[in-house]
């Protein structure tokens, strides 16, 4: 969250009376959506009562969140909150906001080497094969239609068309491989 701005330091978020919420970097007013964009793409910003220039930026946060849930998009399980409201005036409290930021640190720095290690174990398997020829056979399909493509009159431009053969051969090997992708699924469900 401690992605710089464009101008210098945190956006200034005035919060009004009125609930209108107004970003003083683009001299305008904004919802709470843009707010939970903004958080989003890691910019980091900062709420302002317009009166008083209390920062209400944990207030703001907290509303969004509730936001989001009350759309459906549940993230914090019912017993989670439960737990979290018994932690209130519990001798430990004070250490709940360091652990749990801890802990959303670390689910991030997992986040990514478990998307790196995804990426990394299907980069050789059948899985990228068949992806990479999925998207040869799409780009063959997408420039029939387009200026040049298959569609036209074929001319100095226009890029060379896979013969029937080998799309059929294509097809054949893809069912191949997925017939021995489906055996193998069996037999790990024996």
């Amino acid at each position: 969250m401690k992605k710089a701005a464009p101008g210098n330091g945190p956006v200034i978020i005035k919060k009004y009376a009125n609930r209108r919420l107004y970003n003083t970097e683009t001299s305008s007013y904004i919802t709470l959506e843009h707010l939970a964009a903004m958080t989003r793409e890691g910019r980091d910003f900062k709420v302002v009562d317009a009166k008083t220039d209390e920062d209400i930026t944990h207030n703001v946060l907290t509303q969004i969140i509730m936001e989001e849930e009350s759309r459906g998009q549940t993230m914090l399980p019912v017993n989670f909150l439960r737990q979290l409201i018994s932690l209130y005036g519990d001798s430990m409290q004070a250490m709940v906001p360091g652990y749990l930021e801890a802990s959303m640190d670390s689910f991030r720095r997992n986040q990514e080497q478990f998307k790196s290690a995804v990426e990394g174990a299907f980069a050789n398997s059948p899985f990228a094969e068949i992806a990479k020829r999925n998207m040869a056979m799409f780009e063959a399909a997408a420039s029939a239609f387009q200026p040049g493509g298959a569609m036209h009159p074929p001319g100095p431009a226009a890029p060379a068309q896979p013969d029937a053969g080998s799309s059929e051969d294509d097809v054949s090997t893809l069912k191949a491989e997925l017939a021995k992708l489906q055996e193998k699924i069996e037999k790990l469900g024996k």
